[in-house]
């Protein structure tokens, strides 16, 4: 009987997990990138059949054995931390894999929950077990693994030259190869083993994204609104003196893009908080399907009064701490920018608490978890936090730390008489963890301690969505007891609340999110619309419409503080001011004030008409943003920038 072509075993494995893998996780399977993905396996099949043919049979199935494991572990891999995580694997994200190991219990159940997926991704190797011996292991001879080498060499070259197809289109292949890096989008398009192999490239080599300057404005059918009467919210930078100070060109590069931006302008929300106290929130997992008027009436107040955003977004990108690292920098997060901030070596002369420090306020940052989880007592302290309380730096003679996840309510009993009596106006930062996952009644005291509140509502819902919101719960008892105090002490009129998620509730997946919802959500976009709480009791509601993110917020809140900053260097925006809206995602997606781009299919989906080019300029300036952010943190830009104002 004649047997099979190792070649063949090998390109059929390759495309069946390739193509397994889209079915599992991806809301696309087929798509005109996939050619592309194709020509590269063929390449691939071939890399790896020439290296399992160099030797004796036993020695060749070895090979053979050892690397389809292996390549199945890659794909189990990404299969798991893709559906809970919501993030695909790079070399960078090694940065931050401390995460998994912080929640190693709830890894290894997510992990469980999904063998499933593992089984069917290892089929081919376990077929090609079960008929090892109709699979030829012989050793080729010199002249035929020439002929093998030159065909590899060959089908690379048809590959690259593959990569033209669909060129000029924004996220090509072609474009992602040489232009952008974004993991989410290369294993998307081109495929997880095509995305190893650039990753692997990138991590030893280096690539830098380019920006381009002078993009200009998106042209749009309905005119913005006037802008006149107020000043910008910049400060006086010699920019011209900093370029011809520098040998660095990405410096250079970067001090052209902010001299050639104009910033955002003041407007009449300007210092309406001025000399208040200041109250900021990272809600765990917060999302928009928590808030409702039977389970969390605090954060249905809230978010229904004060500033009413209506098209926030609270984009997920690195899990927790790529929220945080996005509502307290303004900046967009990667896996670089976030090592930068964990590593504490950055300047942050616009960090938030030195900035309400020179105001003259006393601040404060607690968490109810780990004081050093991710390096947070280093970040928090680059940012002027100079007395940071966490579990095991003081939390833990107070409240009860060795459950999980602990308690939203217990941290603010043990904290608020820190500041709230204070002569000087505070500026408190609190990090929550009651809302974490996983969402079971076993394992999750916040929503075990909900769970009878919960259950008599008779929502109908499954466990994880019941036991999310009973977790939610939590934060809201916490927020009402916050309020009660804030009253009670006759602070309350002169407080501000802000508040955010860091993600969505990734640990449920898109269909039991959309069984709480109040529409149905797509999995890139909608998924993240959330909301941003700015409240303070006194204010009139006044809704906004503009499309906002994290990466807002911090602006908008200096703004509305009365604060000196600086707009062009601080990548998110006023949302109070005349800027366009615009959020953007981990996949290079995003949303403006006229319609939603999925980067993934290349789809935009108008909500008012525009110009032609109105997609292709937007997708520079988003790029732009997110390479800057990463530069920003790469080169430190801020302390440089400093030495020069006038």
């Amino acid at each position: 009987m004649k047997k099979i072509s190792l070649l063949v075993v090998y390109f059929l494995s390759f495309i069946y997990m390739e193509f397994l893998y889209r079915i599992l996780v991806m809301d696309k399977v087929f798509r005109l990138s996939n050619i592309n993905m194709l020509l590269f396996l063929i390449f691939f099949a071939l890399f790896f059949f020439m290296i399992s043919k160099l030797f004796k049979e036993k020695e060749n199935k070895i090979i053979f054995y050892t690397s389809m494991s292996i390549i199945g572990l890659w794909f189990s891999a990404q299969f798991v931390v893709k559906s809970f995580f919501d993030f695909y694997i790079s070399f960078s994200v090694l940065q931050i894999a401390d995460q998994v190991g912080d929640f190693l219990s709830i890894a290894v159940v997510e992990t469980a929950k999904r063998l499933w997926g593992v089984a069917l991704i290892y089929i081919p190797v376990i077929l090609a077990i079960i008929f090892r011996k109709r699979i030829s292991f012989k050793q080729s001879g010199w002249k035929k693994t020439l002929i093998i080498a030159l065909c590899t060499i060959l089908s690379y070259g048809i590959y690259y030259v593959g990569l033209n197809i669909g060129k000029s289109e924004d996220y090509s292949a072609y474009d992602l190869y040489h232009s952008v890096n974004n993991p989410s989008l290369n294993v998307e398009k081109v495929g997880v083993l095509n995305t190893f192999v650039v990753d692997t490239y990138r991590a030893i080599f280096g690539f830098e994204e380019k920006l381009v300057l002078n993009v200009g404005k998106p042209a749009v059918k309905d005119p913005l609104p006037e802008e006149i009467v107020y000043n910008f919210n910049n400060l006086d930078i010699d920019f011209e003196n900093l370029k011809n100070n520098t040998n660095d060109q990405t410096i250079k590069t970067m001090t052209e893009y902010f001299e050639s931006e104009s910033g955002t302008l003041q407007n009449e929300y300007t210092g309406i908080f001025e000399g208040k106290n200041l109250i900021m929130v990272m809600a765990e997992s917060f999302n928009e399907i928590a808030v409702r008027k039977d389970t969390t009436p605090t954060l249905y107040k809230l978010v229904n009064s004060g500033f009413v955003f209506d098209n926030f977004y609270s984009p997920t990108i690195y899990s927790t701490i790529g929220g945080e690292f996005q509502y307290l920098t303004g900046l967009y997060a990667n896996f670089s920018s976030l090592s930068q901030f964990r590593s504490g070596k950055n300047s942050f002369p616009m960090g938030v608490a030195s900035m309400f420090q020179e105001k003259g306020y006393n601040t404060f940052a607690y968490h109810n978890n780990s004081y050093v989880f991710q390096d947070r007592n280093v970040y928090l302290n680059r940012l002027g936090f100079d007395n940071y309380k966490g579990c095991y730096n003081g939390l833990e003679k107070l409240m009860n730390c060795g459950q999980w996840p602990q308690s939203d309510v217990e941290m603010i009993d043990v904290t608020y008489t820190d500041f709230i009596n204070s002569e000087e106006p505070f500026m408190v930062f609190y990090a929550s963890v009651s809302g974490h996952a996983g969402y079971s009644w076993g394992g999750n005291a916040a929503s075990r301690k909900h769970r009878a509140e919960i259950e008599s509502l008779n929502l109908g819902y499954t466990e994880p969505v019941l036991a999310y919101l009973a977790a939610q719960m939590e934060l809201d008892r916490a927020l009402e007891q916050l309020i009660t105090k804030l009253e009670e002490s006759g602070q309350l009129e002169n407080t501000v609340i802000a508040l955010v998620g860091d993600h969505y509730p990734y640990a449920l997946t898109v269909d039991e999110v959309n069984t709480a919802a109040t529409y149905q959500k797509d999995g890139t976009v909608e998924i993240n619309r959330s909301n941003f709480i700015l409240w303070n009791s006194e204010m009139e509601t006044k809704h906004i419409e503009k499309v906002g993110s994290q990466i807002d917020v911090l602006p908008t809140i200096y703004n509305a503080f009365g604060l000196e900053y600086d707009s062009r260097l601080i990548i998110g925006k006023d949302i109070l001011s005349t800027e366009p809206g615009l959020a953007m995602f981990g996949d290079n997606s995003w949303v403006s004030d006229y319609g939603t781009y999925f980067a993934s299919s290349g789809n935009f989906k108008a909500k008012k008409e525009v110009e032609e080019d109105y997609v292709k300029t937007m997708n520079q300036i988003v790029r732009n943003k997110i390479t800057m952010s990463k530069y920003i943190m790469d080169k430190n830009y801020y302390k440089t920038a400093w030495d020069y104002i006038k």
